[in-house]
C-alpha cells in the first residue's frame, strides 16, 4: 500500500510549444482520496488549499469601496479564488454531466444531483462589476478584461453562495424524497458548447506571469459549467419534466467514489498513533570521527561528477503557474525569502541521472566496474524501493557482485552519512565505493508552493578509493545526527497524506532544526584543535564552507549567528535550488567551474534536513578530480 501511494503522488511537470514549464496539477485541482477515511480529514485539506485563501463576495465588495484594490489583477485573482472556493467539491470530486431527465437513473448509489439554497447575488455582481470598470488595468487591458468577462459571468449565474454547499451530494433517491429540492435546471444543452481543452491550458502564453496563470484559473473555471449560463435556474425536482436537462455529479473516480461510501457508511478511522515519547539528550556526546586516528585505510576522493536538472524553472516560472490555493507571491519575494533565481528540473527519472552521474564519475576515476566494491545511493526522493536504487545501479553498470549496494535515506544530510559509510566500508574491503547523491523533486510537489520555490532536481557520484600508504585522508572527519523534537523529525515530510501525498516543509521547524545542528557543529569544530598549528581550533583551518544549499537566507543567518561569516560560505542555490543530499557535491563541483575552489583545500560541509537529520565532512578537496 505505501509503494502505491509513493507512486500515485507523482505529479510531473510538462513543456509547452513555447518551451515553458507547466505544473497541470496547479490549475486542475486533483486530491487522493485513498488518503482521506473521514470527511473531517477531507474537509480539513478543503478549509486549507480553498477556504482560508479565498475571500467572500462581501470581502471583495467591502475591499472596493475602501480602495484596496491597486489595479484590475488583484480583484481579478480575488474573483478567482472565491469561485475555486464555491466549486471547490465539484473541481475536486465529479464530473458534471448534463443529461435528460428521463435518462437520470433513480437508484443508484453512484449518481449524485447538487442541491442548493435560495441565493440572490444581483447587488453583489453590480457593485464587483462598477468597482472594477472604476480600477485601472495592472498591465493588459484586453485581456484582463477578457478574464472578467468569464469569471463575472460565473460569479453572475451561480446557484449557491458556497459556504452551504455540502462536500457528499444526495442520490438522485435521495433527492427525490423532497420533491422541492433544489438542483440545476438547463432550459437548452449544448453538448458542443465551446470550451478550453488541456492544450488550450496548457500551452496558453502571457508576456506577463501574473496573466498567464490567471488566464489558466479562467478557463478552468469556465469548463466548470460548460453551457449557457443565462439558461440555467434552479428548479424543484418535483417539478422536472421528462425532456428538462439536469447536471448529475458523478464521482471523478473509483477512489472518490469508495471516499463517499467510507462516509457514508459510517466506517470508524483507524486507532491514532501513540503520542510521542519525551525526548531526552544522550547521556555523552557523540564525537565527531577523526578519519586519520580511527582507521588504518584512508579515503582517497578519486572523482566527482554531477548530472543537473536540464530544464530551468524560475521564479517567473512560478509566478506564471501560481495554484489556486497559493497566496500572491512575486518574483522579487521569492529571491528575498530563499535567495533561489531558479531550480533545475528534469525530464528524465532519478536513475536515470544516478546512472549518468555514476558512470561520469568512475570514467574519470579510470575505474573498472569489476573493481568498485560497494555502491552507496543517498536520496529521499527514490521511488525505487525493489531493487534498491544502489543494487539497480551496480547492475546498469556492470557489476556482477558487491560487497555492499545500499540505499541510505539520510534528505539533506545524504553526503554525509553516504561518506562516512564509504570509510567505514574501505576497512572491510580496501577497494573503491562509488556513493551516489540524487534527487528528484519537481513530480513529489503538486501545489505546494513552499516546496515548488525551493526544490529542485539533480544528482552527483563521487569515487572514494583507498589512498596509498602513509598519504593523508581526504576525508579528514565526519559526523552524523538523527533525531530531537518530533515537531523536527516531521518537519519535512513525503509522502503527506496531509498533502495530497506531496512532499511539505514547515518552515519553523525546518529552522529550529537547522539552527540546532548549525550551532552543534561549529561549536565542535570550534573546540578541536587546529590540525597543523600549536594554536587556532580546526575551524579556523577551514579554507571554505560549502554547505547544504538549503535555504540561502535561512543558512546565512544560523551560520553568522554561530560565528562563520557569509564571506566563508559557498552558495549556488541561486541556480540550482536545492538539491538535498546532492546539493553539496553539485555545489563542490560548481565552485570548481566557478574558480571558488582553484587549488586542493580544506573545506566544510554540513547537511541538515529531514528527519531532523544532520552532519557534515572535512574535505581535503582537490579540484583536480573533478570531471568537466
Amino acid at each position: 500500500m505505501g509503494l502505491i501511494i509513493v507512486m500515485s503522488a507523482m505529479k510531473p511537470f510538462v513543456v509547452n510549444r513555447y518551451g515553458r514549464i507547466v505544473f497541470p496539477y496547479n490549475f486542475f485541482p486533483s486530491l487522493d482520496f485513498s488518503v482521506f477515511e473521514t470527511l473531517e480529514q477531507f474537509a480539513a485539506v478543503i478549509r486549507r488549499d480553498f477556504e482560508e485563501k479565498a475571500p467572500s463576495e462581501e470581502d471583495i465588495v467591502a475591499r472596493l469601496e475602501s480602495g484596496a484594490y491597486r489595479g484590475r489583477y488583484e480583484l481579478l485573482r480575488d474573483l478567482a479564488l472565491d469561485l475555486f472556493w464555491v466549486n471547490r467539491y465539484p473541481m475536486t470530486m465529479y464530473e458534471k454531466r448534463p443529461t435528460r431527465w428521463r435518462d437520470v437513473p433513480r437508484q443508484r448509489d453512484d449518481v449524485f444531483l447538487p442541491i442548493f439554497k435560495p441565493w440572490e447575488g444581483a447587488e453583489l455582481t453590480a457593485a464587483i462589476e462598477a468597482g472594477y470598470r472604476r480600477l485601472a488595468a495592472s498591465w493588459d487591458e484586453g485581456t484582463e478584461d477578457k478574464i472578467f468577462r468569464v469569471l463575472l459571468d460565473i460569479f453572475r449565474h451561480k446557484k449557491g453562495a458556497g459556504a452551504e454547499l455540502e462536500a457528499i451530494k444526495p442520490t438522485v433517491g435521495e433527492i427525490l424524497a423532497n420533491p422541492r429540492s433544489l438542483t440545476y435546471h438547463l432550459l437548452a444543452h449544448n453538448p458542443d458548447y465551446p470550451g478550453y481543452g488541456w492544450d488550450d491550458i496548457v500551452e496558453y502564453t502571457h508576456a506577463r506571469p501574473e496573466i498567464e496563470a490567471l488566464m489558466r484559473q479562467a478557463m478552468v473555471l469556465h469548463n466548470q459549467f460548460r453551457w449557457d449560463r443565462a439558461k440555467m435556474r434552479v428548479i424543484e425536482v418535483g417539478k422536472l419534466a421528462d425532456d428538462d436537462f439536469v447536471v448529475l455529479y458523478y464521482p471523478k473516480n473509483d477512489d472518490v467514489l469508495q471516499f463517499i461510501r467510507r462516509v457514508r457508511g459510517g466506517r470508524r478511522a483507524r486507532p491514532r498513533k501513540p503520542a510521542p515519547a519525551e525526548t531526552r539528550k544522550p547521556e555523552t556526546p557523540y564525537p565527531p570521527v577523526d578519519v586519520r586516528r580511527r582507521f588504518g585505510i584512508m579515503p582517497r576522493l578519486e572523482a566527482l561528477a554531477v548530472y543537473k536538472g536540464e530544464r530551468p524553472c524560475t521564479n517567473d516560472d512560478l509566478v506564471r503557474n501560481a495554484a489556486y490555493c497559493w497566496s500572491p507571491m512575486t518574483v522579487e519575494e521569492i529571491r528575498d525569502k530563499t535567495g533561489i533565481e531558479q531550480r533545475l528540473y528534469t525530464e528524465l527519472d532519478l536513475d536515470h541521472i544516478a546512472l549518468l552521474a555514476a558512470e561520469r564519475a568512475l570514467a574519470k576515476s579510470g575505474r573498472r566496474p569489476e573493481e568498485i566494491g560497494a555502491v552507496i545511493f543517498c536520496s529521499c526522493t527514490s521511488a525505487k524501493m525493489m531493487p534498491s536504487l544502489a543494487t539497480w545501479l551496480s547492475g546498469h553498470l556492470g557489476m556482477f557482485q558487491t560487497h555492499t549496494s545500499c540505499d541510505v535515506v539520510a534528505a539533506c544530510a545524504g553526503l554525509p552519512y553516504g561518506l562516512s559509510e564509504a570509510v567505514r566500508l574501505l576497512q572491510e574491503i580496501e577497494r573503491p565505493v562509488l556513493v551516489v547523491c540524487g534527487e528528484k523533486f519537481s513530480d513529489k510537489i503538486g501545489t505546494v508552493r513552499t516546496s515548488r520555490m525551493i526544490f529542485g532536481d539533480g544528482a552527483a557520484a563521487l569515487v572514494v578509493g583507498p589512498a596509498p600508504a602513509g598519504a593523508a585522508p581526504d576525508v579528514e572527519l565526519y559526523q552524523t545526527y538523527a533525531s530531537g523534537p518530533m515537531s523536527e523529525v516531521d518537519s519535512i515530510i513525503w509522502p503527506n497524506p496531509e498533502f495530497d501525498n506531496n512532499i511539505t516543509v514547515y518552515g519553523p521547524e525546518v529552522r529550529a532544526l537547522v539552527k540546532r545542528y548549525l550551532t552543534q557543529m561549529i561549536g565542535e569544530l570550534s573546540s578541536l584543535p587546529h590540525p597543523e598549528r600549536d594554536s587556532g581550533s580546526y575551524l579556523d583551518a577551514i579554507d571554505l564552507v560549502v554547505p547544504h544549499q538549503a535555504n540561502k537566507t535561512m543558512v546565512v543567518h544560523y551560520a553568522r549567528a554561530a560565528g562563520i561569516p557569509p564571506e566563508r560560505l559557498y552558495f549556488d542555490i541561486d541556480q540550482v535550488g536545492n538539491t538535498s543530499s546532492a546539493s553539496i557535491p553539485i555545489a563542490l563541483w560548481d565552485a570548481v567551474s566557478e574558480g571558488v575552489i582553484d587549488r586542493p583545500m580544506r573545506i566544510f560541509a554540513p547537511g541538515f534536513g529531514a528527519g531532523a537529520v544532520g552532519g557534515y565532512v572535512v574535505l581535503r578537496f582537490d579540484p583536480a578530480i573533478v570531471a568537466r
